[in-house]
């Protein structure tokens, strides 16, 4: 996932992310060091937060806007 790569290129702490989406920081964490997935609506809220794909999110692609 890229996540920490995304967050980091957007200058976005984990915990600002986490308050921003209503999770915890934890969360952001586990997500980020691989000891957690998320589930399909975190992912949706993740990908929209930072207007990426999903796909591009988990690393199915390099367009951050999908496969087109």
């Amino acid at each position: 996932m890229r996540l920490k790569e995304i967050r980091k290129n957007h200058c976005i702490s984990q915990l600002k992310l986490a308050m921003d989406l209503n999770m915890n920081q934890n969360t952001i964490s586990r997500y980020e060091t691989g000891d957690r997935e998320p589930g399909i609506a975190d992912l949706i809220k993740i990908a929209d937060y930072f207007n990426v794909s999903i796909d591009y999110l988990v690393g199915r692609g390099d367009n951050p806007n999908g496969w087109k």
